[in-house]
């Protein structure tokens, strides 16, 4: 099966450790992990997850292991779902600073090269806006 990788970025108005802090926090809207059905975390290097989205009339399971965890910095965990047709596939976020905020870049790894593989560029970019609008919110 060919695979690819996608990359999404935005710069958003909070420190790096901010950015990643919200990004990270199950409770709160716009995390990786805010508005699933159901979450299983072990926030910690090896650590497993499990997510249980409703998206477009049903769920989908959600599962990763976390590989790096470096505040502010970087953030990287595997990736697997029905649309990664068994591939472990890897996430790798940046936290970077820029003036005016955080410039956050997301590439996902290994990912099928297929339409549901594909859409996941768009998924991520609605995570990184929704991420915006609540740091940016709190902030303002």
């Amino acid at each position: 099966m060919k695979a690819s990788d996608l990359t999404v970025s935005r710069t958003i108005g909070g420190t790096p450790e901010a950015v990643y802090d919200a990004w990270l926090d199950r409770d709160g809207p716009g995390s990786l992990f805010f508005g699933s059905k159901r979450v299983i975390l072990n926030l910690e290097v090896g650590g497993l997850f499990y997510l249980l989205v409703d998206h477009e009339g049903r769920e989908w399971a959600h599962y990763g292991r976390f590989d790096r965890l470096e505040r502010g910095k970087t953030l990287e965990h595997t990736w697997m779902s029905e649309p990664t047709q068994g591939l472990e596939s890897v996430v790798t976020a940046t936290f970077a600073p820029v003036d005016g905020g955080t410039e956050v870049t997301l590439h996902h790894a290994n990912v099928p090269d297929t339409g549901l593989g594909r859409g996941h560029k768009e998924g991520w970019a609605g995570c990184l806006d929704e991420l915006a609008k609540r740091v940016e919110g709190a902030t303002a």
